[in-house]
């Protein structure tokens, strides 16, 4: 049976490189208001991602533009919950003008990282997805407790895996602030990620392989070498056999 996998890339950051990454990749995460992104740029992207049928997600985070949501806020739940949902909503404004459906959430940046190991966090982005009255997907981490809590109640989800990031040993991404955090070379990005997708394996910080899932795997828009990263993968899994879809 052949094995297929999903690609996407956060997107509409002000990066700009939407046209080239667009007729490589499967799926994408538009920012919606938070950490980037306004309705002109949403606009955009979805009308890009339209022309190149590919599968559009919400990217939603901390409302923090300034640190381009990256850190972690200290906001309440409510809070929270009522940003995630205004910036989903933005977006699903757009794209009901724009006659294009809404297929997937996946959370950004901190937010993303914080929802990993936190379990009121986790609950309310599962909560955003619960709100939305049309069946969408949640991108997360295998092993994570997002995870646990979108199965526990019933959101479809997709296991995320990351080409140009490193693991730790609970599978949570190593920190950009580390060294080493990021995999720039396209080679080293699609060994990690030809070893997910084979073997359900990846090196973690330790030495060790651990044991993951995946069934979409991203490339970060504002990688510096995103293209050319992106087109290399393709290319090679596709020469393995691995159907990109």
């Amino acid at each position: 049976m052949a094995i297929e996998i999903d690609i996407n890339a956060d997107v509409g950051e002000g990066v700009g490189n939407e046209a080239q990454l667009f007729p490589l990749i499967t799926s994408c995460n538009i920012a919606c208001g938070g950490h980037a992104g306004d309705e002109t740029t949403m606009t955009d992207v979805v009308r890009l991602a339209k022309a190149n049928k590919i599968k559009i997600g919400a990217h939603p985070s901390y409302p923090d533009k300034a640190n381009f949501g990256r850190k972690v806020m200290d906001i309440s739940c409510a809070d929270l919950y009522t940003t995630l949902k205004h910036q989903v909503r933005a977006l699903m404004g757009v794209l009901y003008k724009e006659k294009a459906t809404l297929h997937h959430i996946k959370p950004h940046g901190a937010l993303y990282n914080k929802a990993f190991a936190n379990e009121k966090t986790a609950t309310v982005i599962v909560e955003v997805v619960k709100s939305i009255a049309q069946p969408i997907k949640l991108y997360v981490p295998y092993g994570s407790v997002i995870a646990d809590v979108a199965l526990a109640n019933d959101i479809d989800i997709w296991y995320e895996g990351f080409a140009d990031r490193r693991y730790n040993d609970d599978l949570s991404l190593v920190s950009r602030s580390e060294p080493n955090a990021m995999i720039t070379d396209s080679e080293a990005a699609y060994e990690q990620i030809l070893q997910m997708i084979a073997k359900g394996k990846v090196d973690v910080k330790s030495g060790v392989e651990a044991s993951i899932k995946v069934q979409t795997i991203c490339v970060h828009g504002d990688t510096e070498n995103a293209i050319e990263l992106t087109q290399y993968l393709i290319t090679n899994l596709k020469e393995h056999g691995i159907i990109i879809r």
